[in-house]
């Protein structure tokens, strides 16, 4: 009898947690959900807006301007960004649920006004503030704090990109690189899941590439592929160093915010001036796609890192995920054709692989090239 009186105890304990976390994971999967396909589809808004309205780009000054003033007006003037998130999960760091509609219009505005930057910034904010406020209402201890603040992540992630395998996976690496928190796995997967089922009921598609042509694995295609791998590192590098020393270049040289975020606005303003395109302004999805279909301009991946470089280096929002999949996309593209590698199946190691090097997650990589591209070529996306 004492025997299964304690198994029944130690399995009574087992299944409370396990549904414990299956409703956490499935209120903020709900909520983010929502929040963050309604997000996705201002965001479209904007972008559409501004390519209809092109003279719009000239404000982006100013709207950075109102971006500071926000801030400042509700008690943040140290612009805490998607760094100050991963910091907070890692030492359990409480975040301000007032981050999460800052964020957003804030990204909103700089899509709007022509800022280049993408929006998965917001999206792991905006779900790590709602997840974090839940969890200090529930009283968590600082293991399980840290797992729903990953759930917030996945569920943000997964709501934009409808990629929940990749989000998952992602809020877990990109908190602790080299350790994974395999009890994170379930809550984080099933708020994933479901953050991007409710997206699309919201009106949020999953994003999705065709590929025309993939080649087979083969012993020819894998040194092409490995030199092309190799080359990726070394754009991700050169993306990181721009965005580095842009970003300790204005907070050097131009102290007050205001100021800052004006020139750098102006900066932008005027190299969409110079380049007499507005190919690099906002996330810039359209040219991603013309990328993967085969189709990009040798300068493309330069210029989009000095836009991006520029505009989140002075204070603007929304994230670097984005442009590092436009990098990517528009490098592997064009130069991968000199390895023997089809374009645009070139675009798409090409896209994956600079977001391996920009984040240092390799598994999320691998899940966002099934995800992304529906599995074909996977062998040749994991070398």
């Amino acid at each position: 009898m004492e025997f299964f009186q304690g198994l029944w105890a130690r399995w009574s304990k087992r299944i409370v947690i396990f549904s414990k976390w299956i409703v956490f994971s499935c209120l903020i999967g709900a909520v983010t959900g929502i929040v963050g396909g309604a997000f996705h589809e201002a965001v479209n808004w904007a972008t559409a807006y501004r390519e209809a309205h092109s003279a719009l780009i000239y404000l982006l000054p100013f709207a950075g301007m109102v971006i500071l003033g926000l801030y400042q007006l509700c008690g943040l003037p140290r612009d805490p960004g998607t760094n100050y998130v991963l910091v907070a999960v890692r030492q359990n760091d409480p975040i301000r649920l007032r981050i999460a509609p800052l964020i957003i219009i804030s990204t909103i505005l700089t899509h709007l006004f022509g800022g280049s930057s993408g929006r998965e910034g917001a999206a792991l904010q905006m779900g790590s503030a709602i997840s974090d406020r839940l969890g200090r209402a529930m009283r968590l201890d600082d293991k399980d704090e840290r797992i729903i603040m990953m759930c917030g992540m996945a569920a943000g992630f997964s709501a934009l990109f409808g990629t929940p395998l990749a989000a998952a996976v992602f809020s877990m690496e990109v908190c602790s690189v080299g350790v994974m928190y395999y009890s994170a796995i379930f809550p984080c997967m099933l708020s994933s899941l479901l953050a991007a089922l409710v997206a699309q009921q919201v009106g949020c598609h999953p994003t999705a590439f065709s590929l025309t042509e993939v080649p087979a694995l083969s012993y020819p295609m894998i040194p092409r592929v490995l030199a092309l791998g190799v080359l990726c590192a070394a754009v991700s590098i050169f993306v990181c160093s721009v965005f580095g020393i842009t970003h300790r270049f204005f907070a050097r040289y131009i102290k007050k915010p205001y100021l800052r975020i004006f020139v750098g606005g102006t900066l932008v303003v005027l190299l969409t001036v110079l380049c007499g395109v507005h190919s690099y302004n906002g996330a810039g999805m359209d040219v991603i796609t013309r990328a993967i279909s085969g189709d990009a301009v040798p300068e493309a991946f330069v210029l989009k890192a000095i836009f991006t470089a520029i505009t989140l280096g002075c204070g603007f929002k929304g994230g670097e995920i984005v442009p590092a999949f436009f990098i990517g996309a528009t490098f592997g593209c064009f130069y991968g054709a000199f390895l023997g590698i089809p374009a645009g199946f070139a675009g798409a190691m090409g896209m994956t692989a600079v977001f391996c090097g920009v984040t240092n997650c390799p598994l999320t990589s691998i899940l966002l090239s099934y995800e992304l591209f529906g599995g074909a070529g996977l062998p040749l996306f994991a070398l």
